[in-house]
């Protein structure tokens, strides 16, 4: 059987679908700049050619929209991959680009993609219920208090789980060839209404403190955030606030043939792993 090497192995999405890959019998390298099987680094080309070397297929992502030429990396890694064999590419895009102006660095990404010449998925998520539990919220979950400049914006959580098993299955099935799809939780909920929901699971008192831009980029800059960071994070926030995050698609149910995992599923599963305790 081929290789099938994952960008970001270590990471939310990457170490589920290496683990689904192996459990369904598949020879899998993960790849990432520290902690993977084979030592990759988007900023290091020097590193690509050893990682690559034997790969069927890639799962890909751009971990640094802020690097010093995010809208080359991913191109470029396309062009060395294929022509060291790749025959299948599954990008991690993101839930808006399709709408996104042409400055987007993620469609220059989709676009290497799409004319690298062989078999190629793209996956744009939604916000992650994961941030609850495993990264950037899961701190204020701990303390009690998640504060964020959403207001009463509502935004359709998807699980790192149904991202992890559509892409294995497009790394695994030409049906997903050509395929771009929108994942996202099968509804739309409030940060708010998420935060009760962990609340009446966990038996912790976690509250939803609505902040405003500015002061969230303020706050985001003093605990070290580059400000562009910093900007560009809240700005995905406040499309949250103002409405303007795309709703709830049918991404999963395309792929799958199942209903994506709902917001009270994966809090369920993460209270039972003890993830907030």
């Amino acid at each position: 059987m081929e290789t099938i090497l994952v960008l970001g192995g270590t990471g939310t999405t990457g170490r589920r679908i290496a683990r689904r890959l192996r459990a369904a019998g598949h020879p899998v390298r993960t790849a990432s700049r520290s902690g993977g099987e084979a030592h990759l680094d988007l900023g290091a080309p020097t590193t690509w050619g050893p990682a690559l070397d034997g790969a069927a297929a890639l799962y890909l992502l751009e971990p640094d929209l802020h690097a010093a030429d995010p809208q080359e990396r991913i191109p470029r890694l396309v062009t060395e991959a294929v022509a060291a064999g790749v025959r299948r590419l599954v990008l991690l895009s993101a839930h808006g680009v399709g709408a996104a102006d042409d400055g987007h660095p993620l469609k220059t990404a989709e676009r290497a993609v799409r004319e690298s010449g062989v078999g190629w998925t793209v996956l744009r998520p939604d916000w992650f219920a994961q941030n609850f539990s495993e990264t950037f919220w899961l701190p204020d979950v701990l303390t009690g208090t998640v504060a964020l400049p959403v207001g009463a914006g509502r935004t359709p959580f998807v699980d790192a789980e149904d991202i992890a098993e559509v892409a294995a299955a497009a790394l695994t099935d030409d049906r997903h060839a050509g395929q771009t799809y929108d994942l996202t939780g099968p509804r739309e909920l409030g940060f708010a209404e998420a935060v009760e929901l962990i609340t009446a699971a966990t038996g912790r008192t976690v509250r939803h403190l609505d902040v405003s831009p500015e002061a969230y980029t303020e706050q985001l800059v003093a605990h070290g955030a580059p400000v562009a960071v910093a900007r560009t994070l809240t700005g995905l926030l406040t499309q949250v606030r103002e409405g303007r995050n795309p709703g709830a698609a049918d991404g999963v149910q395309r792929a799958l043939g199942r209903p994506a995992r709902s917001f009270e599923e994966f809090v369920s599963e993460a209270a039972a792993a003890g993830r907030w305790s």
